[in-house]
C-alpha cells in the first residue's frame, strides 16, 4: 500500500480509559528490560518527549528520585490522564511538568535540558529526524538522551498462527499507512548520526521465552494479547483485516498461551547518544 498522509488514520491503539490503563501496565510490564541499561542518575533535567498518560513518568520520578520532568504531549486526553495519575503520587509532586507541545517545533530555549527520554513514540510519527533534531537542540552540550524504540519484523511465534500472522502484518501496514514506522528502531542510528548526536550505542533487547520459563512465558503472551487487541477496532473499521481474523488470531494465541513447547520472540532496540559538546 502506499504511505497516506499522517492525518488520514486515526491513531492505532485510541484514547479510550481502557487503552489509558493498558498503557501503565504496559509500562510496569516491560520496566525491568526497558530500565536495565537506562543511567539518568547525573541528570537534573529531563525532557520526556511523547510523555502521554504519565505512564513512564511515573517510573522514571521513582526510579530517579534527584529528576525533574518536563513532559509533553499533543494529546489532550492523554495530559488530563497523566496529570490525573502524577498528582495522586507522593513522589512526584513538585517535580514534574506536563505541557502539549509539538515535539517536531519545540517551544524551549536551546540547551534547557541535560537529559532526554523517548519511549514507544517514534513509531508514531511522520518525522522522526525533526524530533531529535529538535531533542538536540534543546540539550545541553553532553546531555544524554535514551530512546527505546519497536522493530515488528523481529516477532516470531510458535506453534504457526496464520491469522496472527495476517493480524500482524495488518498491524504494521495501518501504522506504515498512518505515517508511522513499525520498523524505526532498526534506524535510529542512523537517525542520530545524521543530527549530529555523539557517542551513539545502540543494543537490541530481545524477549525469548520458551518452556523452560513457562511462566515468564505465559505473562509475555497475555501481554502481547491485550498490546494486539488494543488496535483491533481501528483496524477492523478501516478494513485492514476482519473480525474473523481478530477472534480466529486470539484464540490462535490463548492456544500457544497454553502449549508446553510454545515459543515466543520478539525484539526490540534502545539507543543513547550525547549532545555535541
Amino acid at each position: 500500500m502506499a504511505k497516506k498522509d499522517q492525518n488520514s488514520l486515526p491513531y492505532l491503539h485510541g484514547y479510550s480509559p481502557l487503552e489509558q490503563d493498558r498503557l501503565r501496565r504496559q509500562a510496569e510490564f516491560a520496566e525491568h528490560t526497558v530500565y536495565k541499561n537506562v543511567d539518568l542518575t547525573e541528570v537534573r533535567n529531563l525532557l520526556e518527549v511523547g510523555c502521554g498518560v504519565g505512564a513512564q513518568t511515573s517510573i522514571l520520578l521513582r526510579r530517579f528520585p534527584q529528576i525533574k520532568i518536563t513532559g509533553i504531549d499533543l494529546n489532550e486526553e492523554q495530559l488530563a490522564a497523566a496529570q490525573a495519575t502524577l498528582e495522586q503520587q507522593p513522589l512526584a509532586k513538585g517535580r514534574y511538568t506536563i505541557q502539549k507541545m509539538d515535539a517536531q517545533n519545540m517551544d524551549f530555549n536551546a540547551h534547557s535540558f541535560d537529559g532526554a527520554f523517548l519511549c514507544w513514540i517514534l513509531e508514531h510519527v511522520p518525522d522522526p529526524l525533526q524530533i531529535l533534531n529538535e531533542v538536540r537542540r534543546v540539550l545541553r552540550p553532553g546531555g544524554v538522551v535514551y530512546i527505546t524504540e519497536v522493530v515488528n519484523s523481529s516477532f516470531f511465534l510458535d506453534p504457526y498462527s496464520p491469522n496472527l500472522w495476517k493480524y500482524w502484518m495488518a498491524f504494521n501496514d495501518y501504522q506504515f499507512d498512518g505515517a508511522g514506522d513499525p520498523f524505526v528502531g532498526a534506524k535510529l542510528g542512523n537517525f542520530l548520526s545524521a543530527v549530529g548526536f555523539q557517542k551513539i550505542k545502540t543494543e537490541v533487547i530481545t524477549w525469548h521465552l520458551d518452556n523452560r520459563q513457562p511462566e515468564k512465558r505465559r505473562k509475555i503472551i497475555e501481554y502481547w494479547a491485550e498490546l494486539l487487541l488494543s488496535a483491533a477496532d481501528q483496524l477492523v473499521k478501516a478494513g485492514y483485516v476482519t473480525q474473523e481474523v481478530v477472534d480466529a488470531g486470539m484464540l490462535e494465541l490463548k492456544k500457544a498461551q497454553k502449549n508446553p513447547n510454545a515459543v515466543f520472540l520478539y525484539s526490540f532496540m534502545q539507543a543513547q547518544a550525547i549532545a555535541p559538546v
